[in-house]
């Protein structure tokens, strides 16, 4: 380049008044333009599309609803005990159905036929106190007769033709006109010590929830690894699976994941498969 070269004039891009006016208008226009789409991009995200019913009673209900539930059976209303199959759905499903862990599948008559030899006795004995990698109860919540009845149709669905359980009568109510009235020094400290105790904190309630619900649906895996199952407290286990984050896992969770089936092969919320997702994760922090 020559010296004749710098000093000719430099010239930039806007040569004419015209040319400064549009780029003082572009200037201005394009960033209003690119926040006022921005803007309604995440207003069309947090608001419902219309003719959804994102909004309605029920949906917002459900959005609402409280993560734990606490659940009092009596054990005298003989009507309200589970059938065989529903047992099985929410609590066994999840193993006898895909044979995890070799657990003997349902239907699968080659592999009950030995054990249908030992009598239901002792399947019920392996039903209450676990077996392998089944926990006990098959980390459900029910009574031995549903149990039992669970173990009955497992059994007869593979071949074999075992009797349910007999249901105890409930014992008769004596009338309160008939029942003899208390002393009254007996009541007064009844009442006394009822008036004392505190109400139970929703805490504790809801803590007792989420702990229910892990030994119903995520122990039977989660405790031993069946399956590859990370095992609850394994940090190792755990590590690549919480960059997914709580949210992440509580979708694999309720879609069902390699041999987890949706839910855990539970009948629970989002909220408390959400709730017990976290309550695992917690365990490895």
């Amino acid at each position: 380049m020559s010296d004749a070269d710098h000093d000719l004039p430099h010239e930039g891009p806007i040569k004419t008044p015209k040319q400064l006016v549009w780029a003082v208008v572009a200037a201005l226009v394009i960033p209003i333009i690119g926040i006022i789409v921005l803007v309604n991009s995440v207003v069309s995200q947090k608001t419902p599309a219309a003719g959804s019913d994102a909004l309605t009673a029920e949906a917002v209900a459900k959005r609402l609803q409280p993560v734990g539930r606490v659940e009092i059976k009596d054990a005298t209303d003989t009507a309200s005990f589970k059938s065989g199959e529903q047992v099985y759905a929410v609590q066994c499903a999840a193993c006898h159905t895909a044979g995890v862990a070799g657990a003997p599948k349902l239907g699968d008559a080659a592999a009950w036929g030995p054990r249908l030899k030992t009598g239901y006795e002792a399947l019920m004995t392996s039903a209450l106190k676990g077996k392998g990698a089944m926990g006990a109860q098959g980390g459900g919540d029910y009574n031995d007769v549903e149990i039992g009845r669970a173990v009955v149709y497992l059994a007869n669905q593979s071949g074999g033709k075992l009797e349910e359980p007999k249901v105890a009568a409930a014992a008769p109510v004596v009338p309160a006109a008939a029942a003899a009235p208390a002393p009254a020094a007996a009541v007064a400290p009844a009442a006394v010590v009822a008036a004392a105790a505190p109400a139970a904190p929703a805490v504790v309630a809801k803590a007792d929830a989420v702990s229910a619900l892990y030994t119903q649906a995520c122990a039977a895996c989660h405790v031993s690894g069946v399956a590859n199952a990370p095992k609850l407290g394994d940090k190792a286990a755990w590590a690549p699976r919480l960059a997914a984050g709580v949210d992440g896992l509580t979708a694999s969770a309720i879609k069902g994941k390699g041999a987890m089936p949706p839910r855990g092969g539970s009948a629970a919320s989002d909220a408390e498969i959400k709730a017990v997702v976290a309550y695992m994760v917690s365990t490895v922090k």
